[in-house]
């Protein structure tokens, strides 16, 4: 009886057990060995997300392409959330909301403007300056798709007074940058007419919304090269337009 008794104790505290899955800690599941003197918990690992994604970026990728495609009121975070190949969940630890990806897409924007700007400081001329902006887009991906954003973002922020601002921030901060360009430049002193920086930057400007309308129309087959060679004929026209006091300084 007493051999019994020991060995049922000495197989007691060998014993490992195992919680049930309907107990397992939300987080961390756990194995419990059991001796005598104490439990041990030792944690299960858990699969971990690749550190080297760019999660906010992938995101706000597929937002880009679900907006361009079904336009904002119709794109659902699920939506973005198929796009990007990953839970809900997860896009709601980068953004509380819609309107808090569409921020953050208009800041992104922002900031690749800025890219494009300094780009075009480095140009020795204002005309090569300005076929940098013009042909930035030229070399994208999806240059249409970007496109169909942009007039569909242009078009909630005639309905929605948050994309308003910051479409508005965006297009400051495009004008701004041009208009330093033309200002600094040798080109921009003598403009057709008398107009200042701040007038032609508006004029170009103008001229770009257009072209980002008919590029949306453009046939789906056209290559990034023939698209760069329509962009740089319509920049070379607005330049003879506004600059023909200064054309030789550029070569035109």
């Amino acid at each position: 009886m007493e051999k019994f008794v020991l060995a049922r104790r000495q197989n007691q505290h060998a014993r490992r057990v195992r919680y049930p899955a309907a107990c397992d800690p939300p987080d961390t599941a756990l194995d419990l060995t059991m001796n005598e003197r104490s439990f041990i918990f030792r944690p299960m690992s858990q699969p971990q997300l690749d550190p080297s994604l760019d999660r906010p970026a992938q995101i706000l990728d597929a937002a880009l392409v679900c907006f361009a495609q079904r336009g904002f009121h119709q794109t659902s975070m699920h939506d973005i959330s198929a796009e990007a190949g990953i839970s809900v969940g997860l896009i709601y630890r980068y953004f509380a909301n819609k309107e808090a990806v569409i921020s953050a897409m208009a800041d992104r924007h922002k900031n690749e403007i800025q890219d494009v700007l300094e780009r075009a400081r480095q140009a020795p001329t204002l005309l090569e300056s300005l076929e940098t902006l013009f042909t930035a887009h030229c070399c994208e991906n999806s240059p249409k798709m970007l496109s169909a954003f942009v007039v569909d973002l242009y078009a909630e922020a005639s309905r929605n007074p948050q994309v308003a601002n910051l479409v508005r921030d965006v297009l400051q901060t495009s004008m701004d940058g041009v208009t330093d360009l033309i200002a600094r430049s040798p080109e921009g002193k003598n403009a057709a007419g008398g107009l200042t920086p701040n007038e032609l930057s508006e004029l170009i400007f103008a001229v770009a919304r257009g072209m980002l309308m008919r590029d949306v129309l453009q046939p789906q087959e056209m290559t990034e090269a023939e698209r760069r060679t329509a962009q740089l004929e319509v920049v070379r026209r607005l330049w003879r337009l506004l600059f023909t006091n200064t054309m030789e300084l550029a070569g035109v």
